[in-house]
């Protein structure tokens, strides 16, 4: 499938999503050994909490629930900024996608990953739904006119310091993309359901240097010959959005 403000509930205690951008890594992510998501007996959410009216009403009305992870360690002396991303769910007909785009390799922070399309907050941005959908347009041609805001969820720290809000939306499946290619590679859409399903998930674990672990999720997702290596942070406001949906 290539090219084709509500805040919630935070949690008390912020466990952390160890995962470094490739020029802090020591280790190829891929690589690392893991744990299926299906062990641990999580069930997948099911088709008729992801249809646009159940998403509608669950951010409408959220329910109590703690999100799983909120931040990465701190991995550099960037100040601390506000950034949002697009969490865009397109209505397409034979099921929801999720949008996500690869960034370039060129890119200061988190090159060749695979992202939501988003970025940090400027001054002159109204709220952070305008933020997001500002990148969105910025990064990938996504025109607002499609997308209808339905809520964010909690904030999620990176390693390099951005305290990224998600800002989840539908968006309608007629739309075509421009994008930009200093800032992102390619674009592609997985299935919600599949992200949506902890069978999918991976948890790795690896030794730091300081004696703790460091631990993540991924979602590695084969789209035709490729394969599109979800992790980090972006797994982890999936796995997020995954908890807040079957909650």
């Amino acid at each position: 499938m290539t090219n084709s403000s509500i805040p919630l509930q935070a949690a008390s205690i912020e466990p952390v999503n160890a995962v470094a951008p490739p020029t802090l890594l020591q280790f190829d992510p891929r690589k690392v050994p893991f744990v299926a998501g299906g062990v641990e007996g999580l069930p997948a959410v099911s088709a008729v909490q992801l249809t646009a009216q159940a998403l509608r009403a669950r951010f409408a009305t959220p329910p109590a629930w703690t999100p799983e992870l909120r931040r990465d360690p701190r991995m550099t002396d960037r100040v601390p900024a506000q950034a949002a991303v697009l969490v865009p769910i397109v209505q397409r007909p034979q099921g929801a996608t999720v949008l996500l785009t690869e960034r370039t390799s060129n890119l200061s922070t988190h090159s060749g990953q695979v992202a939501f399309p988003g970025g940090r907050v400027d001054p002159e941005d109204a709220n952070i739904a305008a933020a997001a959908l500002r990148e969105a347009w910025e990064e990938v041609g996504l025109s607002a006119q499609y997308i209808e805001v339905l809520g964010n969820l909690p904030t999620y720290t990176t390693v390099t310091s951005f305290i990224v809000t998600p800002v989840v939306a539908l968006v309608q499946p007629d739309f075509e993309l421009t994008i930009n290619p200093y800032e992102v590679a390619q674009a592609f859409e997985v299935p919600l359901a599949w992200l949506m399903d902890p069978a999918n998930h991976r948890h790795h674990t690896v030794p730091a240097p300081d004696g703790t672990r460091r631990q993540w999720y991924s979602m590695p997702y084969q789209d035709g010959p490729d394969e599109r290596f979800v992790w980090g942070a972006t797994a982890g406001m999936l796995r997020n959005l995954y908890r807040f949906l079957a909650a």
